[in-house]
C-alpha cells in the first residue's frame, strides 16, 4: 500500500467515526426545524417570577420554563386544569388533564382517552428529576395547517402580528402570566439565490473538472471547510431537555469537525500537486458539506432562521454547504478521473512533475 493511500484511508476512518459519534448530521441540536416565516417570542412575564425563566423555542412551537427557584409553578392547561408542576422535586404531569393529550400532536388531532377529564382530581405523573420543561402549547402558535392567517393572506408583502398569547402561571400563590406573541415576516425571493448558486456550482465543477492543477479544487475545499465550521459554531443552544448540552453541541460540531480534517488533508494535497487524492478528498467533503446544508435549506426562503448569529451569514453558509458539497461531488469525480499519479516519479524532462491525464 502507497504511503498516500494509507493517508487518504486514515482520514476517511477518522470521518467515519466521527460521524458514527455524531449520529445523523444537523446544524441544530435534536434536528430541529432550521427556519420558518413565523417567529413566536415572550413580551413579558408579569409578575416577576424569583427564579423562572421563560423561552419560546422552534419559532413559536415550544415553551421552554425552568424554575430555579424553591416554589413550585403550575401551569394550567386549555380550560384551566391542572396540566404541570414545575419545581424543585422535578416536573409532573397531570394525567387526567386533556392538555397532556392534545400537546402530543402540534395541531391538537390527539384522540382523547377516557379518562382525559378537566374536572377530574389530578394524578400526577413524574416526567423529569429537574425543575425544567419544555412542551408543545398551542396557545403560542399558528393551528390551520396549509393555512395562512387572514391578514396575511391578504397583504402577504409585509410582516404582521398574527396573535398576542398569554400562558397563565401560579408560582406558589402567585398568580401570573406569560405574555408573547407570535408574528409571520414575508420571505426573501427564492430566485435571488439563483444565480449565486450557479455560480458558485459552475466555479466547482470547472475547478475538478477543467483546471491544469489540483490548486483550484484545494481553494474550494478551503471555503467550503469555513462555511461548515461556521455553520457547526453558530448552531443555536439546545433546550433545557437535552439530555447533556454540552454533549448535543459536541454531536452538532463533529460534521464541521469532520469536514475540516478532510478539506484539510485535500488542501494539502492540492499544495503538493496531488490530484487524485484532491478529487478522492473532495468527493468525500462535498457529501460531508451536502449531509450538514441540505436539512437546512429552508433557511435560503424562510424569513426567520435559527442561528446565534447573524440571518446573513447562515443563510450564506448554507448556500455554500449545498452549492460546494454538490459541486465538490462533481468535480472530485472528475478530478479524480483527469489526474493519474504514477506510483514512481516520472524520468527524464518531466522529473519531480505529476502530469495530469484528460
Amino acid at each position: 500500500m502507497s504511503r498516500g493511500l494509507g493517508r487518504l484511508l486514515t482520514v476517511l476512518a477518522g470521518v467515519l467515526a466521527l460521524l458514527a459519534l455524531a449520529g445523523p448530521a444537523s446544524a441544530h441540536v435534536g434536528g430541529e426545524a432550521a427556519a420558518s416565516d413565523f417567529d413566536g417570542r415572550v413580551v413579558a412575564v408579569t409578575p416577576e417570577l424569583p427564579g423562572v425563566t421563560v423561552r419560546v423555542l422552534q419559532f413559536g412551537d415550544e415553551l421552554e420554563l425552568v424554575n430555579t427557584s424553591d416554589t413550585e409553578v403550575l401551569v394550567p392547561g386549555y380550560s384551566g386544569e391542572p396540566y404541570l408542576r414545575i419545581g424543585p422535586d422535578g416536573v409532573w404531569r397531570n394525567t387526567h388533564a386533556p392538555a397532556t393529550y392534545i400537546n402530543l400532536d402540534r395541531y391538537g388531532r390527539t384522540a382523547l382517552p377516557a379518562h382525559a377529564d378537566p374536572d377530574a382530581a389530578p394524578e400526577w405523573e413524574q416526567v423529569s428529576t429537574r425543575p425544567e420543561y419544555v412542551w408543545h402549547d398551542h396557545r403560542t402558535h399558528w393551528m390551520s395547517e396549509g393555512v395562512l392567517p387572514r391578514q396575511v393572506a391578504a397583504d402577504p408583502t409585509r410582516e404582521h402580528v398574527v396573535s398576542e398569547w398569554v400562558v397563565p402561571v401560579r408560582h406558589g400563590a402567585t398568580e401570573g402570566e406569560i405574555a408573547g406573541v407570535l408574528t409571520w415576516s414575508p420571505p426573501p425571493s427564492a430566485w435571488l439565490m439563483w444565480p449565486v448558486v450557479a455560480g458558485l456550482l459552475s466555479l466547482t465543477v470547472a475547478a475538478g473538472l477543467l483546471a491544469r492543477t489540483p490548486r483550484p479544487l484545494g481553494a474550494v475545499l478551503a471555503v467550503g471547510a469555513a462555511a461548515a465550521l461556521w455553520h457547526a459554531v453558530a448552531t443555536p443552544a439546545p433546550p433545557v431537555t437535552a439530555g447533556s448540552h454540552a454533549g448535543a453541541i459536541v454531536s452538532a460540531l463533529l460534521p464541521g469537525l469532520a469536514t475540516l480534517l478532510c478539506a484539510g488533508v485535500g488542501v494539502r494535497a492540492a499544495l503538493r500537486g496531488r490530484g487524485a487524492m484532491t478529487g478522492l478528498l473532495a468527493v468525500v467533503t462535498g457529501w460531508l458539506l451536502l449531509v450538514q446544508g441540505l436539512p437546512d435549506v429552508d433557511v435560503l426562503w424562510s424569513a426567520n432562521v435559527a442561528s446565534a448569529g447573524p440571518e446573513i451569514l447562515a443563510r450564506a453558509a448554507v448556500t455554500v454547504l449545498a452549492t460546494l458539497g454538490a459541486g465538490l461531488v462533481i468535480g472530485g469525480i472528475a478530478a479524480v478521473r483527469r489526474f493519474r499519479e504514477a506510483d514512481a516519479e516520472p524520468t527524464g524532462a518531466d522529473a519531480g512533475h505529476r502530469v495530469p491525464v484528460a
